[in-house]
């Protein structure tokens, strides 16, 4: 199939690619229609509209298999994994959300132990006996048995804590600020996971564009090659001038290859975080992202719904808890007791009752409930000092994340006006050596121009994407931003 059919069927499927962005979806600032991949199969078949006649009709030289192997894609799903979909998939299938929300039962039942330590308690205990000897007194019919040759007995006992130091209330609002922090431990990983994904998938849709980017220098390449070896053999060139060309071809094969070597390591760590087996094929991420708030309404969200600060805070009022616990060892503790008990003895009785109640107060420990309360009392300090400085960090993640996301658009603008400044040089420089009035190193510089050009855009648009994202994440909004998912 000749070069020409080939840009003009790339050049009938850009108006299908170039749909609206998903950052003009989502109000941000204008982009050109369509994302980075479209925007290089439009330079693409712009430079095909643009190419001579005689250009158009040259086959690709015989000796060019290996190049046409290496830009080969290979086969590709026809279902094409949407942004979204991974996203939500990922809620589902990730193993490490799995282990958060299994978390939230493990403290669920750590509440319930808690809470068992105020309930009442009913035992049975009972034993057989063998005794050396057997002693009585009386005598018949009068006799009472006090010590059998073989005793059995059976008690049933009922234990009610009345009152100790309210430590075992104290240890219930532990267990209960434990599930808080577990449902938070859940939100966060999410959030983690959900950017951690994202950042994958843009990874694979770059790695998509990059390649494409790759195939485009090595189509440049390729017909600098025929010209040079055109001119070669018309006595117009040097053989330098061929084996230079020849240079640039391998080059623009192995960065096809690097790209497809990165492509495949993120689109492999997508399928670990998703589940999946085989090939991933990937469609440009359209989100519709609310509009962005300023910095001081972003660093109030983050600090009243970042699920680490809440887990930070859950911390806190665990420790200091565990202070007040502590104090409670002080004071006394009341038990209240009921058993029943029926033996083999008959001496004062064989079967009988008792109700009693048991008071505990601890005059001398050695220092040891003073040691404990110091230890809560420093565990708490530690706590806090990790809950201001989580507080601090978060504020200047939103802060990163907004000068990111600035950067990012200034380094998409930029590399777009690169682009055009790239593209006019390369048109200029290839008619100029078309004519024999510019030399191989001028339009092989001007190729690597263009080729940085086009990767520089690509890299940007897909880092803007992300640095919106990375906006939402520090604000602890992200799930609700993307999936529209009001927070718990």
């Amino acid at each position: 199939m000749t070069r020409a059919i080939f840009l003009a069927c790339l050049a009938l499927a850009v108006p299908a690619i170039a749909d609206p962005s998903p950052w003009e979806t989502a109000g941000e600032s204008p982009t050109p229609a369509g994302g980075p991949l479209a925007a290089s199969l439009r330079t693409l078949a712009r430079d095909a509209r643009t190419l001579p006649p005689e250009r158009q009709l040259r086959e690709t030289p015989p000796d060019q298999d290996d190049a046409a192997a290496v830009a080969d894609p290979g086969p590709a799903s026809s279902a094409p994994l949407g942004f979204e979909a991974a996203l939500r998939r990922a809620l589902v299938a990730n193993a490490s959300v799995g282990q958060a929300r299994a978390e939230v039962g493990v403290a669920t039942a750590q509440k319930r132990g808690a809470l068992s330590a105020v309930l009442p308690r009913l035992q049975a205990t009972g034993g057989l006996i063998r005794n050396s000897e057997e002693a009585a007194f009386g005598a018949p019919p009068n006799e009472r048995v006090i010590l059998p040759l073989n005793d059995w007995n059976f008690r049933l006992l009922l234990s009610q804590p009345i009152f100790a130091g309210m430590r075992e209330i104290r240890a219930y609002d532990q267990a209960k600020e434990g599930v808080r922090a577990a449902e938070q431990g859940v939100r966060a990983t999410e959030d983690r996971t959900l950017l951690r994904v994202a950042a994958e998938y843009i990874s694979v849709v770059g790695g998509d564009a990059l390649i494409e980017v790759g195939r485009q220098t090595l189509a440049l390449a390729e017909e600098r090659l025929r010209q040079a070896r055109d001119f070669f053999e018309a006595g117009e060139a040097t053989r330098v001038d061929v084996v230079r060309a020849e240079s640039a071809v391998k080059a623009a094969e192995r960065t096809i290859a690097l790209a497809r070597r990165d492509r495949g390591v993120a689109a492999g760590q997508l399928r670990v975080d998703l589940d999946l087996e085989g090939d991933i094929v990937v469609a440009e991420p359209r989100l519709d992202l609310p509009p962005r708030p300023d910095e001081a309404l972003l660093i109030q969200r983050a600090e009243d719904t970042r699920a680490d600060l809440r887990q930070a805070r859950s911390a806190l009022r665990i420790s200091e808890l565990e202070i007040s616990k502590q104090k409670g060892a002080y004071l006394p503790t009341v038990t209240a007791d009921a058993g029943y008990v029926w033996q083999k003895t008959t001496f004062p009785s064989d079967r009988y009752g008792y109700a009693a109640l048991r008071l505990g107060v601890p005059i001398w420990t050695s220092g040891e409930i003073g040691a404990r309360l110091a230890v809560a009392r420093e565990r708490e300090r530690q706590t806090r000092l990790a809950y201001e400085e989580a507080l601090r960090t978060v504020r200047e993640e939103v802060r990163r994340s907004l000068l990111n996301l600035d950067t990012a658009e200034t380094s998409l603008q930029l590399s777009r006006e690169q682009l055009q400044a790239a593209e006019a040089e390369y048109e200029q420089v290839s008619d100029l050596y078309r004519n024999q009035e510019a030399t191989s190193l001028d339009i092989q510089s001007s190729e690597a121009t263009l080729a940085d050009a086009r990767r520089a855009v690509v890299v940007s648009d897909l880092a803007r994407l992300l640095a919106g994202l990375e906006v939402y994440f520090a604000a602890g909004d992200l799930k609700s931003a993307v999936l529209k998912e009001a927070l718990p």
